[in-house]
């Protein structure tokens, strides 16, 4: 018989996957190890403590940056979630029709080009409003995270309709049940956790935005890693380093929660 190729079983597999697990996670360590450096320096340990922790939580900067990144985020999840579970339906449950692959393209678009370039975009946009309006509230941001996260939420939403089973839907329909009916009580328990999915995932990414938010806020309207980036612009303390941490843990929380409500249950 022949012999099945093992990628594992090729010399220097096992130091190449250990060099490159180190490359990635080695930064992500230590900046969690000296987010507990009882001095002010990023590199020089000078033992354990929770100063920094308790600097960022009595800072105002970083309450404030906080509130508004958890608002935006929320705001921009809920809006892009819903949008991406009507354009899911409309690709998913309804007939084939003309332009319904550019109709996907459009949805998946903020993926497929650079964030920068939808970054100016927003900005060239939103600035014409501003002027006409005089309104500089969050509002453009929550708009602008909305439609970054759209396909963030929509991939998760697609992919759960297509693994659906139908047999159900089609049973309700032949007991004269009404398509609202039919989504209300079979199709959208069932889609709950690809939505709620979709959400996560959209949160996580609106909380985390850089790019977008620098080209688009007003003034005095710092996000968390807006503010962040700014700090390292001046002097550098292990307060950074703490506040990445928290971030770090929310984020991790929310992909692994993201990864089992996405999972197909058999």
């Amino acid at each position: 018989m022949a012999r099945t190729f093992d990628i594992r079983k090729q010399t220097g597999f096992t130091a190449l996957a250990i060099t490159c697990f180190a490359v990635l996670y080695m930064p992500i360590v230590l900046l969690v190890v000296y987010s507990f450096n009882a001095g002010s320096s990023i590199a020089i340990w000078e033992g354990f403590s929770f100063r920094w922790y308790a600097t960022a939580w009595d800072n105002d900067q970083v309450q404030a940056a906080t509130i508004r990144s958890l608002v935006i985020a929320c705001c921009a999840s809920g809006i892009a979630t819903f949008a991406a579970v009507l354009a899911a339906l409309a690709t998913t449950r309804t007939k084939p029709w003309k332009g319904q692959t550019l109709a996907f393209a459009m949805v998946n678009q903020p993926l497929m080009v650079p964030e920068i370039v939808t970054a100016v975009a927003l900005l060239i946009f939103f600035a014409m409003i501003k002027v006409s309006t005089g309104y500089t509230g969050l509002g453009y941001l929550i708009l602008a995270h909305s439609a970054f996260c759209i396909p963030f939420a929509y991939l998760p939403v697609r992919a759960r309709l297509q693994g659906m089973d139908l047999t159900l839907e089609q049973a309700a329909s032949d007991l004269y049940a009404t398509p609202f009916q039919i989504f209300r009580r079979i199709t959208l328990p069932q889609l709950f956790p690809g939505i709620l999915a979709g959400a996560m995932l959209a949160f996580v990414i609106s909380l985390d935005d850089v790019v977008i938010t620098e080209f688009v806020k007003s003034a005095g309207q710092d996000t968390l890693p807006t503010y962040m980036l700014g700090q390292l612009r001046r002097v550098v303390t292990p307060e950074i380093n703490a506040i990445s941490t928290v971030l770090l843990a929310i984020s991790v929380v929310m992909v692994i929660a993201f990864f089992f409500l996405s999972r197909v249950r058999k």
